[in-house]
């Protein structure tokens, strides 16, 4: 339906007003009519459509009826569908008659001038602005579905600048404007009507402190370049270009979704018309357009490495060796965080989490900077943050637990689930459920990752684990058949029957942690007889068993999906579990290249029989399994492989704003 406007006409005076292209004029033949007049006739000049609405009708005119009476209700709609040449070229005459008819009792004019006003964006998902007939002024999800989406400009394209581009009120390059989504003001008709009308650019009280806009006229010279909207700047005065249609606007995001803000952010141009001097200004045509704020993504395990990252310390120069080697294998590059930068925190899964932003016209990653800060804290914003680099942080005001650490932040490959898909998987996180008064994630980063949409995030038990991260008992793998895909599990029950097989085939003596000095080096007979030991994994057992069935639940997954990987536990119920052997699970993923903790375990023919079965589960999917000795360097500190380094993958290939939440 056709914005439509109300104007009062008058029978001392011509009336003069602006139509805009696309919209209806309301004209009030009853409120001009004179006192003794009971009919009226309309005519307007050829550039003019007229409808009279006469007894719920709308009759086009010219039409069979000269003379209309001038009933309670009685309408007549305009609308023009060319723009004017000049200022009141076309127009409209109402004249009234009363009983007797002849001579008309009063004459109303209304002079027309007919311009086009829109303001545009790239509302169908294209890479470019261009005219729609889509309703710009709402925001749809789906492969039909249509809206300007948004880059929060959190990348730092200056590097002298000291924080994010979106955290200043300047454009320091061209780079920076390239992050930006255009919006197209277009302005035809003639350029004197705009002089004595103004054109308000404008934005909701309530998004102003989301969004920066900025402008540079006619000019492509940088410095021209002004923030207009946004902030305390709840509109700005366009004056058009007597000699360009258009005006080139830049929007950037300030802020992700989060709680209290849906993403969703309107734009509004407002044309407002001075009826006589000294009187206030009023709105006669506002044009909208919205914007969402693209999601922050994450990427799983199962997607391309672009980059590996891992800390330098003290003591770890032959992990990062080992995992230099593993890195140049699957052809991906290698970043060290030296000790200057790190300060002696190897825990870089711990302290960051990477993934990405995308727009039609952009994509760049973005690091998720967790609330833990610790020795790696200023290393995102020092070494990470940069040109199409971006930023972003969630602090914990009431303290950060281990919970908050991205050890404990995981997504899984794409899914479907009874029907419903997730084509960028779903995050999980681990809590303290099923019981209370454990610990939990920080409520601002569990809200942040609930607010972006996309990968509708599902709460795991993790609390029962010493240090209580996701990435303990989980990994996924790719494989080559059924979902793409395979979900690792540690397994005491797996590693107990291993154990029993091998005691029952005559190796019961031989030794865990050979090779390792001033370690004790129980035999598989020592290890079945521990009842103490037994009991316990028995309930990390029953842990990961309820964990596995929301697995499954939430990612529509069967045991065919599943592979269990050989592991115990120690440790007590008040203290939590920690691996009693390196945590296999905790592995490195580089496509089909796995950097696997070496488990020591007791050698069978010469061969770890736990190495072994791991490589009879995961080699016929296609991947190759490197075990990685990272004992002293990472598991007696309670980490291992995947705790110690850090992975930027491909984005998908699945647009966000495809699917349907």
């Amino acid at each position: 339906m056709a914005q439509q406007r109300r104007v009062q006409l008058s029978t001392l005076r011509p009336t003069s007003t602006v139509c805009v292209l696309g919209t209806e004029l309301s004209l009030d033949v009853c409120g001009s009519a004179p006192k003794d007049a009971v009919a009226f006739h309309v005519q307007g000049t050829p550039g003019v459509k007229l409808y009279v609405v006469h007894e719920t009708q709308s009759i086009k005119l010219p039409s069979s009826v000269s003379r209309w009476p001038l009933a309670a209700g009685a309408e007549v709609l305009l609308a023009m569908d060319a723009l004017s040449k000049d200022v009141g070229d076309e127009k409209v005459r109402i004249s009234y008659f009363g009983e007797a008819g002849g001579v008309p009792v009063g004459r109303a004019m209304l002079y027309l001038t007919c311009v086009d006003v829109s303001l545009d964006a790239d509302t169908s998902r294209s890479g470019a602005v261009s005219r729609t007939l889509l309703d710009k002024a709402t925001w749809t999800w789906g492969p039909d579905g249509h809206g300007a989406i948004l880059l929060v400009n959190c990348d730092r394209d200056d590097p002298k600048a000291e924080t994010p581009d979106n955290r200043d009120t300047a454009v320091r390059s061209y780079t920076d404007l390239k992050d930006m989504s255009q919006m197209v003001l277009r302005t035809r008709g003639p350029r004197t009507i705009f002089a004595g009308h103004r054109l308000l650019l404008h934005v909701d009280f309530s998004d102003a402190d989301k969004v920066g806009v900025f402008y540079g006229g006619n000019s492509v010279a940088l410095e021209e370049y002004k923030h207009v909207l946004g902030g305390s700047k709840l509109a700005y005065a366009v004056k058009p270009s007597r000699h360009q249609e258009e005006s080139v606007f830049y929007v950037e995001g300030l802020a992700f979704p989060d709680v209290g803000f849906s993403g969703l952010v309107a734009f509004h141009v407002t044309l407002l018309e001075s009826p006589e001097k000294g009187l206030l200004e009023t709105p006669i045509f506002t044009d909208t357009v919205v914007f969402r704020v693209a999601p922050w993504i994450m990427t799983p395990n199962t997607a391309a490495p672009l980059e590996v990252f891992v800390c330098s310390v003290d003591n770890n120069e032959d992990f990062v060796t080992a995992v230099g080697a593993l890195a140049e294998k699957a052809k991906c590059p290698l970043t060290v965080c030296p000790l200057l930068e790190n300060r002696h925190d190897r825990w870089i899964q711990d302290e960051v989490e990477f993934g990405y932003v995308q727009a039609p016209h952009k994509t760049f990653p973005v690091v998720f900077d967790s609330p833990r800060d610790r020795g790696l804290k200023d290393f995102p914003v020092k070494s990470i943050l940069g040109p199409d680099f971006g930023y972003v942080a969630r602090q914990a005001p009431e303290g950060a637990s281990s919970l908050d650490s991205f050890g404990n932040l995981e997504v899984s490959p794409p899914v479907t689930v009874r029907g419903k898909e997730y084509p960028l998987g779903r995050i999980l996180i681990g809590s303290s459920f099923p019981r209370f008064g454990g610990r939990r994630m920080a409520k601002a980063v569990k809200d942040f990752l609930v607010a972006q949409q996309v990968q509708a995030p599902v709460e795991l038990f993790s609390d029962w684990l010493q240090v209580g991260h996701v990435d303990e008992f989980l990994s996924f793998v790719p494989a080559p058949d059924r979902k793409g895909f395979r979900l690792l599990l540690a397994s005491p029950s797996a590693c107990y029957q291993l154990l029993k097989e091998k005691q029952e085939e005559g190796f019961g003596e031989a030794a865990m942690f050979e090779g390792l000095e001033a370690v004790p080096k129980p035999t598989i007979n020592e290890i079945l007889c521990n009842e103490a030991l037994r009991k316990f994994n028995n309930y990390v057992q029953s842990c990961i068993s309820w964990n596995r069935d929301i697995l499954k639940r939430a990612l529509g997954l069967t045991e065919q999906d599943i592979l269990d990987i050989p592991q115990l536990f120690q440790g007590d119920v008040a203290a939590g579990a920690e691996a009693f052997f390196p945590d296999m699970v905790n592995m490195l993923v580089l496509g089909r290249h796995l950097g696997i903790p070496k488990p020591f375990g007791p050698l069978v023919g010469g061969q770890c029989c736990l190495e072994e079965r791991v490589r009879a589960l995961l080699e016929p999917l296609g991947l190759t399994c490197t075990f990685i000795d990272d004992y002293f360097s990472y598991h007696v500190l309670s980490g291992e492989v995947h705790c110690g380094t850090n992975v930027r993958r491909k984005p998908f290939a699945f647009k966000w704003w495809n699917m349907v939440p």
